[in-house]
């Protein structure tokens, strides 16, 4: 039997809240019952709004939780330049673009409550003197992976594309289905990296087998497997757990400013009442 290795991976861009401990549970969890490791890796890409204060707070709390890692944290703001020669490797082969519309622009033409990024946005290169033109004036531009370039590129494979999903405990192949999202960013001019891009690299480079994570980003899934056959990377086995709601029936979210673990530690709050509190116990 292989090695069992699985990851947590957050952004420091706020405080840890309960659904991420939720996350961080169903992870040390199966590793423990797979007698397997679990690496630690912070996603800050997002350098405008990922803080070193917050990626601390990040450490802090998973300790106290009574949660060790395996190995160094990986930092992906460590790697610009390993994702930039990904992109690079994908643009040699036709299969990304520039894209100079701006997400003003994108969800002015989509239906309301749409998300730009998640919409289905199809484009095409322009000309190269027009390109040139808008990269002389400084232009801010997104690298969108053509999904008709990747099509072509996969032939018979793309109707194959699918991942192994566990969850219930019976694995079974689902069908991905990319289609949905489009030309989806995997970078752009102020940040070589997206989210699907880094993930996935990521994953491969450090020898993950399985991924742990939330409901939410099961759809987004069909675009990981997308990426992973074009690049030839090995796919991991994913779970999807059930997310923790706020009393909104939303997901528990940073932004929304929903409370963080160190104010549940704060009021006296123990690991074994937070993993009640989750469900897990």
């Amino acid at each position: 039997m292989s090695e069992f290795v699985t990851r947590f991976a957050p952004s420091p861009t706020g405080y840890l809240h309960l659904g991420h401990a939720c996350s961080a549970f169903h992870v040390w969890d199966a590793a423990r019952a797979a007698n397997g490791r679990v690496l630690l890796r912070i996603e800050d890409i997002d350098q405008t709004r990922c803080r070193p204060e917050y990626e601390a707070a990040i450490l802090e709390d998973l300790r106290w939780l009574g949660l060790d890692w395996d190995g160094p944290v990986r930092r992906q703001s460590d790697h610009f330049d390993d994702y930039e020669a990904t992109i690079t490797d994908l643009r040699m082969r036709g299969l990304v673009y520039r894209c100079f519309r701006t997400r003003r622009e994108i969800a002015a033409a989509m239906p309301a409550g749409a998300r730009p990024d998640e919409w289905g946005f199809t484009g095409r290169p322009l000309p190269a003197s027009e390109e040139e033109k808008r990269l002389a004036r400084g232009e801010a531009f997104a690298w969108r992976l053509s999904l008709a370039a990747a099509r072509d590129a996969l032939g018979p494979r793309y109707e194959q594309l699918g991942y192994i999903d566990e969850s219930d405990g019976t694995p079974r192949r689902v069908a991905a289905d990319p289609a949905p999202f489009g030309d989806v960013v995997l970078g752009r001019k102020e940040t070589p990296a997206s989210y699907h891009l880094a993930c996935c690299h990521d994953d491969a480079l450090q020898g993950v087998t399985h991924v742990i994570r939330g409901e939410d980003i099961r759809e987004m899934t069909s675009v990981h497997a997308l990426l992973q056959a074009l690049m030839d990377w090995p796919q991991p086995v994913y779970r999807f757990h059930p997310l923790i709601l706020g009393p909104d029936g939303k997901k528990l979210s940073k932004r929304a400013g929903d409370r963080g673990l160190r104010a549940w530690r704060d009021e006296g709050k123990t690991p074994d009442d937070l993993r009640r509190m989750t469900g897990l116990s």
